[in-house]
């Protein structure tokens, strides 16, 4: 909430009357504020494309988190193509580091979902063969 309240006090009337009055001094000053202006706006704008691939992927993810581990393998062809698309598509989400993170916290809930599964009392011994 605090970023895009920066993001948005940028675009204020005020900001942009400073920024206009240092750009018509050319100075060193505006140089830096345009070269932060320019981070933080790609900044904002990563962070709403991430959360946007992230939003596709909530509903395959819900298995791994309330699922069976029946539910969990019925549901790993469409997580997989949501997560294919997103590395296709995504302008920043798409680096080998974070689909490696990304497949990691994956594995890591399937896992826990599965054992928290197989310990639940009864389970280990009443699953299906």
């Amino acid at each position: 909430a605090k970023f895009i309240s920066i993001t948005e006090q940028l675009k204020c009337k005020e900001c942009k009357l400073v920024l206009g009055v240092s750009m018509a001094g050319r100075n060193q000053a505006h140089r830096n504020w345009k070269a932060i202006d320019m981070r933080v706006t790609d900044a904002a704008n990563e962070a709403k494309d991430n959360v946007k691939y992230l939003t596709t992927l909530e509903k395959s993810l819900e298995p791994m988190y309330t699922g069976t581990p029946n539910s969990i393998i019925d549901s790993l062809p469409a997580l997989m193509n949501n997560i294919k698309m997103m590395h296709t598509i995504a302008r920043y989400y798409n680096t080998p580091e974070r689909m490696t993170t990304l497949f990691c916290k994956v594995t890591n809930q399937m896992i826990t979902n599965c054992k928290n599964y197989v310990l639940s009392p009864g389970q280990l011994w009443n699953q299906d063969k």
